[in-house]
């Protein structure tokens, strides 16, 4: 654990898990093995994050340099917040932002293998199953069901209560 971790009250963790510096977890939450907590993010209470999960590391942020010739690593001095009773399956990534924070609202749940990229945000009870994206900047709205292996583009917004199907590629803001 990191230096100036706020941990609340009541919170397992498990060996091998590593939590940044500057980082708050909440109350009653869970952290498995393998999961790392990058600096800065913020874990609130009743949450699970099962193993191997990766929350904070840098966004897939790169763009051309003046040539065109190759790509510069744009900074990623965000954070992740992740709100109460939300469940994150195994071998999950959700990256910080660039500037200000990914979001995972109150009761989020997602399961394993989901990557939620800088500058997403996730509504309050929306659910995402495995193999699914969401890339950056994109909001999902509340009480959506999203199903497996389904891809939605960077900077879409989708509605509250959608129901995506499986496999389903979205391109378009819903």
């Amino acid at each position: 654990v990191g230096d100036n971790v706020k941990m609340g009250n009541n919170v397992k963790i498990y060996p091998y898990v590593y939590v940044g510096d500057g980082s708050v977890i909440g109350d009653n939450t869970v952290l498995f093995s393998g999961v790392k907590i990058y600096h800065e993010c913020k874990i609130g209470n009743h949450c699970t994050i099962h193993a191997n999960t990766v929350i904070g590391s840098d966004g897939f942020g790169f763009a051309p340099n003046n040539s065109g010739e190759t790509f510069v690593k744009v900074p990623q001095l965000g954070n992740v917040v992740i709100e109460d009773y939300v469940e994150v399956g195994s071998n999950t990534s959700i990256d910080r932002a660039t500037l200000g924070s990914t979001i995972l609202h109150r009761g989020v749940k997602l399961d394993n293998l989901v990557q939620i990229a800088h500058n997403a945000v996730v509504g309050e009870n929306t659910v995402i199953a495995g193999l699914s994206g969401v890339a950056g900047s994109s909001k999902v709205g509340k009480n959506c069901m999203i199903g497996a292996q389904v891809g939605i583009a960077g900077h879409l917004k989708i509605a509250d209560g959608v129901k995506i199907a499986g496999q389903s590629g979205i391109g378009a803001s819903i």
